[in-house]
């Protein structure tokens, strides 16, 4: 998996590509989402547009991320959900756990950036 951070405003988006699966895939976003909280980084997207597999360490990394932003008063949110990670993240009954935009621009207005 290979992942790119940019932000926009101040919302930080994370754009995944590959595959989000035991090993590198979910160290490298726990990294990540780690080193944003370290620096204070309240408004984080994941972009899931190039996300072609979800295993259950990509599920269980994707919740544990929007446990430990809540815990830190961060907000995570999820955008590019395609069909199947939704199918993935329907199965394990999560989808209500989430926040999913289709539009990076509302996910970036949601936080109040805009």
């Amino acid at each position: 998996m290979h992942l790119e951070v940019r932000q926009t405003q101040d919302v930080v988006i994370l754009d995944l590509k590959g595959k989000l699966t035991a090993g590198l895939g979910d160290q490298l976003l726990r990294d990540a989402i780690d080193e944003l909280l370290a620096e204070n980084k309240g408004h984080i997207v994941i972009n899931l547009s190039e996300v072609s597999f979800l295993d259950s360490a990509g599920v269980g990394e994707l919740v544990a991320g929007l446990r430990t932003a809540r815990r830190f008063g961060a907000e995570l949110k999820l955008l590019n959900v395609g069909e199947r990670v939704y199918s993935t993240l329907d199965m394990a009954r999560l989808l209500p756990t989430f926040e999913i935009f289709e539009d990076e621009g509302e996910a970036v207005r949601s936080f109040g950036a805009a």
